[in-house]
């Protein structure tokens, strides 16, 4: 009886179940992973370890979390360590089962820390905690971190008021309020804006200008709130309210952008690019409105 080809074949390979593992080199830890896996078996193909089973992707993760606890406590033994060589020294840092980092709040601070790794926010206790083996890149970071911490104590800001209220930028600030709460405006004598009609302006965006008072404006002493004006000219103030959604919606567009003549009088017809902000922001403000109205309710 002769053998057919069916009959030469080799019965097929069934495919072996198991995991695939791969790790940065390291003596030990092979011999480790070897005395846990002695199955497991090398592939220079793959540049990885396979442990057959059908329980090895469970065994391997197990053994991968264990090795990863290992190498956490051994860096943390390393960073106390080095803590210990070259400790800091701040009143911002206090040292328990890891580092504890406590200021005032910051943004600088908080922009440092979060690019540490393993620091974390606890709530309960509202400090920072760093774990020791972070301890090189806290070293590293640790000036600007202090040196923001020191900025952002109560006397520090109080003096930084202090000497922006005296400079001359913080005069002009102060002024600028002021004028926004007088809602008054300098136009050109000879240059009067329409009452009741919606116009552009550089400080202000859009508004509608309710009256003229007639009494003429120093431009020397307004020129840093208002640079439009021009001590060759003559300027009186024109009073103003921020104009209502349905008064920017009924508003016709201009067709151009303002000339040089307009921007230098303070106002002009918007543009519907200049609209289209000023409706975004009515719209704001009567949410904003709605919402103050129904709490009081």
């Amino acid at each position: 009886m002769e053998e057919s080809d069916d009959d030469l074949a080799e019965p097929p390979v069934q495919d072996i179940s198991g995991a695939v593992v791969t790790f940065p080199y390291d003596r030990m830890t092979i011999e480790r992973f070897r005395q846990v896996f002695p199955r497991a078996r090398w592939s220079d193909e793959r540049k990885s370890w396979f442990v057959p089973g059908k329980t090895a992707a469970r065994r391997v993760d197990r053994w991968l979390a264990h090795e990863a606890e290992l190498v956490a406590i051994y860096a943390d033994n390393k960073g106390r360590d080095a803590f210990a060589f070259d400790p800091i020294s701040s009143p911002y840092l206090e040292v328990a089962n890891d580092l504890r980092i406590r200021t005032p709040y910051s943004r600088s601070v908080l922009k440092e820390l979060r690019e540490i790794p393993w620091a974390s926010w606890d709530d309960g206790l509202h400090v920072w905690r760093v774990p020791f083996r972070s301890y090189e890149e806290l070293r590293r970071r640790w000036s600007k971190i202090e040196q923001a911490a020191q900025g952002a104590e109560p006397e520090a800001r109080r003096r930084r008021r202090e000497a922006e209220r005296d400079s001359e930028a913080g005069k002009s600030d102060r002024l600028r309020t002021a004028e926004r709460r007088r809602r008054r405006y300098p136009v050109l004598a000879e240059d009067l804006p329409s009452v009741g009609r919606a116009v552009a302006t550089e400080q202000y965006g859009v508004v509608i200008f309710t009256g003229v008072s007639g009494e003429l404006v120093e431009p020397s002493k307004f020129s840093v709130v208002y640079p439009h004006m021009s001590a060759a000219r003559d300027y009186i103030w024109a009073s103003w309210r921020s104009a209502t959604l349905a008064e920017l919606i009924e508003t016709w567009p201009a067709r151009r952008a303002a000339r040089s003549s307009e921007l230098s009088r303070g106002w002009w017809q918007p543009t519907l690019a200049e609209l289209r902000v000023a409706r975004r922001n009515a719209r704001s403000g009567e949410r904003r409105k709605r919402t103050r109205d129904l709490k009081r309710r």
